[in-house]
Formats: structure tokens, sequence, C-alpha cells
């Protein structure tokens, strides 16, 4: 009973003396201030803006095509009695030479048939107008007791038969070359017949295919057409001939007036002058019709535009820049004139030495404070920087 007693009391005694030393040990412990940790700016790359002239030019394909391209026909029946010995395909040709000769011989016939008829009724006519003045009458005679209605329908007959004398002779219409010949001598044709295909050579246009961001580039609007006052911007066509690099020297003329409902895209027609001529190359080459050639077309030059890269770009027009003094973001409204997928240009809207971010931002807006990286000098990509991402065209801000 004693030992029982005795091992209780020595428990509670060994219990007392521990909370005593943790009271103790808790009143010598100093006093802790707790501390809110810091967090730092978020680190984001920037590029130094840098304003130089800048030309937007638009670079496009398309082939060359004549402005005129026609088949010949027959308009009258007969046999084909003589062909012009540059009426072979891709012989060339001057405005008004013959090309086909058709016999003539039944239609001359016919002409004449109608001559004399003519003649009969122009004497017929002045001898009734002879009797009825002989008559003495006052009143003024009719058409048909003149004989008027009888001589016109004899005029006109034979200005039919000599227009068909006049087909049988198949003329140029203007300056160009022989796409293709059908006919020869010796064969018959009947009114409609086709005898070929002609094309002309003053002019060689080139239909290029444009987006709604190309025209701004060029300042062309839909419908254009050149003017003295006007003129459309300069073209650099090039293509290889003969395995030989060759250019020629175009301008726009016109613009569609319609987009195309399947690219949504709309053409402008570059021109050649005399393409075969003093429209050839240095060497000599001509702009040859079929030719796929490249375009480089002269866009608005501007003197002081500044390029950034596309990751820049933050909505439809906004930039970021780093304020330099104090390391703080200033958000820009910029006049974005040109943009494709890895620059944009700037006409107005940030000066020439400021930072421009040109990453996303993560948890950073207009007014925070950032730790502007070089991506030139960093050693590895900063913890909230993403830099493969890039804004697509008219995308929202990335953030």
């Amino acid at each position: 009973m004693f030992r029982k007693v005795f091992t209780i009391v020595g428990t509670l005694g060994i219990l007392a003396a521990g909370f005593g030393l943790i009271a103790v040990m808790n009143a010598l412990k100093p006093d802790i201030e707790r501390q809110e940790p810091e967090t730092a700016p978020p680190a984001v790359f920037f590029t130094v803006a840098k304003s130089g002239p800048v030309t937007l030019d638009v670079f496009a394909q398309g082939e060359v095509r004549p402005r005129t391209d026609i088949n010949l026909t027959a308009q009258v029946a007969g046999r084909v009695v003589s062909v012009s010995e540059n009426f072979v395909d891709g012989g060339a040709f001057e405005k008004g030479n013959v090309l086909i000769k058709i016999e003539d011989a039944p239609y001359r016939a016919t002409a004449a048939a109608a001559q004399a008829r003519l003649a009969q009724e122009e004497a017929e006519a002045t001898l009734a107008r002879k009797d009825y003045e002989e008559l003495g009458r006052d009143e003024n005679p009719t058409e048909l007791a003149l004989r008027l209605p009888q001589l016109e329908q004899a005029r006109a007959e034979y200005r039919a038969a000599q227009l068909d004398v006049d087909r049988t002779t198949i003329e140029a219409p203007f300056r160009g070359r022989v796409r293709e010949r059908i006919v020869g001598v010796g064969q018959y044709v009947a009114p409609g017949a086709q005898l070929g295909r002609i094309f002309s050579t003053d002019v060689a246009e080139i239909r290029l295919p444009l987006t709604d961001n190309d025209l701004a580039k060029l300042g062309l609007p839909i419908a254009f057409v050149e003017s003295d006052d006007e003129p459309g911007p300069p073209v650099k066509l090039s293509a290889f001939v003969a395995g030989q690099p060759h250019d020629w020297t175009a301008r726009i003329a016109r613009t569609n007036g319609a987009i195309d409902p399947a690219t949504r895209q709309i053409a402008a027609i570059a021109v050649v002058d005399d393409p075969y001529g003093d429209g050839a190359s240095r060497d000599g080459t001509p702009l040859a019709m079929g030719l796929f050639v490249d375009a480089v077309i002269q866009g608005s030059q501007f003197d002081n535009a500044i390029v950034l890269p596309r990751s820049a770009l933050h909505g439809r027009d906004g930039v970021y820049i780093i304020k330099e003094d104090n390391d703080v973001l200033e958000r820009r409204q910029v006049q974005v004139v040109s943009s494709d997928k890895d620059t944009f240009t700037v006409a107005s809207g940030i000066n020439p030495g400021e930072r421009i971010v040109t990453s996303p931002l993560r948890g950073a807006d207009d007014g925070d404070v950032v730790t502007p990286t070089d991506p030139e000098t960093a050693t590895a990509p900063a913890r909230d920087v993403t830099a493969s991402a890039e804004p697509g065209p008219g995308a929202g801000e990335n953030r």
C-alpha cells in the first residue's frame, strides 16, 4: 500500500517538474516578428523600338493573258482561196493585214446586179419628179409618187451585197499573234464556221488576287481605275524562261468591283504595254502569254515606321511599353498599317527608343511594375513568360 502511494506521488512530481520547465522555456523564448514574403515583379521580355523608312510591298502571282483574245469566224459561205503566210500558229500580224480570202465571185455578181437596179431606180425617181413638175401641181408630191421607197430599198440591197463582198476578205482587227489556225486553202466554210484564234499584243494583263490587308498596304479601293491624276502602283514581274531569270515592269491599271465569294479576295489587274516589243525584258525576252509570273507590287511608303515582332501586339492595336524611369507598364494604342504572321508595322503611337513588351503578360497590366528582361542577354526564360505564344490577328490581350 505504501509503495503504491509513493509511486503515484513520484509520478505527479515528475509531471509538475516537466510543466514547470516548459513554462520557464516559453518565458525565456524571444518574441518573433511575423513578416509577409516579398513578391518580385513579373519578368517580361522587351525590344527597343527603332524607326526607319518602310515600303509595304505586296507579293502575288498570276498568269499573263492578252487583253483581247477572239475566235475568227466566217460571215459568208464559200471556198477559202488564200491564206496569209503569217496566219500560222504563233505568227505575228499587224492591224489591217489580210489573213484569209474567201471566194467572192458569187457575191460580186450579186453586188453588180444590185448596183444596176439602184441605177435604174435612181433614173426612175428622177423621171417621176420631172413628170410631177411638168403637171404644174401646187401641192407637195408624196414619197410614193416620187418612187423614194423603191429607191431606198435599192440602195439598201446594194449596201448589203457590197458588205458580203467585203466579208470575203478577213482582215486583222488589231496587231497580234495567231494562237491557232484551223482552216486552209481549198476548204469550204459556212457562215459561223471557226477559222482560227488570235490575240492582241498591244497590252498584256496579269490578274493578281489580293486580300483586304493587301489593299490596305497598297492604298487601293475596290473598283479602282487608274488615271493621269491617280496612276496605279508600279509592279515588278519575274519568271524563269529557258532556265534564265527575267523581269518586266508593269503597273496596276484597275481592281475588280466585286469580291470573289469563293476566296474572299479581290483581283488587281496589272498591265504591260507592248509585251513583245518595248515592254520586253532588258535582254529582249517578251512577256509571253500564258507565262506564270511572280509579282511584287510597291505599296505605301513611310519615312519613319517601326517594325515589331507579332508577339508585341496585344489585341487589334495595343502594345505595352516599359517606362524608362520606374519600369512601370503603360498600354498604348498604335496605328497598325501592316501585319503578317511574324511582324507588324506601326506608323504612330510609339517613339523610337522606347522599350516594347514582346512576351505575354501574366498577372501584370497597365500601371504595374515589371522586371524588364532583354531576350538577347537572358540565360533562361523567365518564370512568368511563355516566349513561344503568339496572339492571332485581332486576339484579345494575353494576361
